[in-house]
C-alpha cells in the first residue's frame, strides 16, 4: 500500500560540506565528487571523449531560522576532470554553478544529494544538528551513516515513503510522484466519478475510502487507517491534478496562448489547493474514525470568543454547561505538521487544561516536544510515525487508539 522511498529514489548519499565544497574563495572550482564509492556514479553512467552529461537538479537551501526553504531548478555538469591527463585515470566530478543556493552553503552544512527514477538530482543543503538535518536523516535511513567529509551511501531501499514523509517534503518545497501501472485505471474512475475538475475535500475523502473498501478498520487500526487513508487520497489527487494540469497546459494561457501574468495565477491556484486540502484531508479522515467508534464530539464549534478547536469532546453545550465534569471534557487540535504553530492550540479552549494535537510529522525536535510538554499539550501520533522520534519523546507519545479509548473512558 505505502510506497517505497525506492520508488522515487535510485541512490543517495550525504557528507558535510568542506571549504572546497562551498567557499568560491578556497575553490573556483564549484565541484563536488566522491560519487563513484558513494554509489551514484556507476547509475549515472559516464561520458565518453570528453563530453559532459548536463543533468537537471532541484536543490533546495534550508536555513535553522525557519524561513522559506530557498528553491532553485538548474543544471548540474556531470564529466571527467583530468579528461586532457592521458597519464592519469579518470576523475569524474559534478559541476554546479552558481545560484541561490550555492551562494548560501557554507562549509560545515549538511549535504544530501539523491538520484531520481527519471535521472534528475535532488540537492538539499541545511545547517549541521539541525531539525531539517535529523527529519532529513530519518526520511533517507540515514541515523546509522557515519559522516564527515566523506560523500557516503544512503542505503534508502527500505526506507517508506508514506503519506507524511511526503507531507514533509512538500513542507520544503520538494515534490515528487511515483507513477504506478494502475494510475491509469484510477484516472478512469476518477473522471467516471467527477469529471476533469477538483471536487469538494469531503467528497474526494469519502471517494478515496470507498476504493480502498475495507482493508483498513477505524475501529481496530485507527492509526494504520488514518495514515493508508492520506496516502491514497494524496495518490489520488496527484492523478486527477496531473491530469488537469495537463490539459490546461495544453490550452495555453490568455489570447495568445503564453500570457505570463494568467499562467503565473493559474501556478498559484495549484499550489495553494495543495496546501489548503491536505489540512482539510486530515480532519475529515478524523472524523470518520471518530464516527465509526461512536464517540460523542463537535467540529469546529466556538469554546471562547473566536477560538474554535478543530474537535470538541463531547460538545460545545457541555463545554459551556458550568455544571459539567470538566474532567469529561476533551480537544483535539489537527495539524499535519506542527512547527511554530502548535502554539495557535494553547487558547483554543481555557476550561480543558490538557490539550491534544494530533500531527503526521515525524521526528519532531526533542526541544520542541518538551515546549510541548511545558505547555500541557499532549502529542496524538500515529502509531508508525512514532518509530522516528526517540525512546525518551515515544514515552510521552499517544497513538490515535490511545486517545479513543481514553476519551469512551469518560
Amino acid at each position: 500500500m505505502f510506497e517505497k522511498l525506492s520508488d522515487i529514489f535510485i541512490a543517495a548519499a550525504e557528507k558535510y560540506l568542506t571549504a572546497v565544497d562551498a567557499n568560491p574563495g578556497k575553490s573556483n572550482q564549484h565541484e563536488i565528487g566522491g560519487l563513484k564509492k558513494a554509489g551514484i556514479a556507476d547509475l549515472i553512467g559516464y561520458p565518453e571523449n570528453g563530453g559532459k552529461y548536463h543533468i537537471p537538479v532541484t536543490m533546495v537551501y534550508i536555513d535553522s531560522d525557519g524561513h522559506e526553504p530557498i528553491i532553485c531548478e538548474d543544471k548540474m555538469s556531470w564529466y571527467d576532470t583530468r579528461f586532457n591527463q592521458a597519464h592519469r585515470s579518470p576523475e569524474f566530478r559534478l559541476y554546479y554553478r552558481s545560484n541561490e543556493v550555492t551562494e548560501r552553503m557554507r562549509e560545515g552544512d549538511f549535504f544530501l544529494i539523491a538520484l531520481t527514477q527519471d535521472n534528475s538530482l535532488l540537492v538539499v543543503i541545511t545547517a549541521p544538528s539541525s531539525d531539517t538535518e535529523k527529519q532529513l536523516r530519518v526520511i533517507f535511513g540515514a541515523l546509522s551513516v557515519y559522516s564527515d567529509n566523506t560523500l557516503r551511501k544512503i542505503p534508502i531501499d527500505e526506507s517508506s515513503l508514506i503519506a507524511p514523509v511526503r507531507l514533509m517534503l512538500a513542507e520544503l518545497g520538494i515534490e515528487f510522484y511515483a507513477k504506478s501501472d494502475s494510475d491509469g485505471d484510477l484516472l478512469d474512475r476518477i473522471l467516471n466519478k467527477f469529471g476533469a475538475t477538483f471536487p469538494k475535500t469531503k467528497v474526494f475523502s469519502d471517494f478515496s475510502r470507498t476504493i480502498l473498501e475495507d482493508r483498513y478498520s477505524a475501529i481496530e487500526q485507527p492509526d494504520d487507517a488514518l495514515l493508508a487513508w492520506m496516502d491514497y487520497e494524496e495518490r489520488l489527487f496527484r492523478i486527477l491534478e496531473r491530469h488537469i494540469v495537463s490539459e490546461r497546459l495544453k490550452t495555453g494561457f490568455g489570447k495568445t496562448g503564453h500570457d505570463v501574468d494568467e499562467f503565473i495565477q493559474f501556478s498559484l491556484s495549484v499550489q495553494n489547493r495543495r496546501k489548503s486540502r491536505v489540512g482539510h484531508a486530515f480532519e475529515n479522515h478524523i472524523t470518520e474514525i471518530l464516527i465509526q467508534n461512536k464517540v460523542q464530539f463537535e467540529k469546529g464549534v466556538y469554546t471562547e470568543g473566536k477560538q474554535k478547536p478543530d474537535f470538541l469532546f463531547p460538545g460545545r453545550d457541555a463545554y459551556l454547561d458550568s455544571s459539567f465534569n470538566q474532567n469529561r471534557l476533551f480537544m483535539l487540535a489537527a495539524k499535519t505538521t506542527c512547527k511554530e504553530r502548535w502554539r495557535q492550540v494553547l487558547a483554543e479552549a481555557e476550561k480543558i487544561r490538557v490539550k491534544h494535537l494530533i500531527t503526521l510529522e515525524p521526528s519532531i525536535s526533542e526541544d520542541q516536544t518538551k515546549q510541548m510538554r511545558a505547555h500541557m499539550v499532549q502529542l496524538v501520533v500515529p502509531k508508525p510515525i512514532q518509530e522516528t522520534f526517540t525512546a525518551q519523546q515515544k514515552a510521552d507519545l499517544v497513538s490515535l487508539l490511545e486517545f479513543i479509548n481514553n476519551i469512551k473512558e469518560f
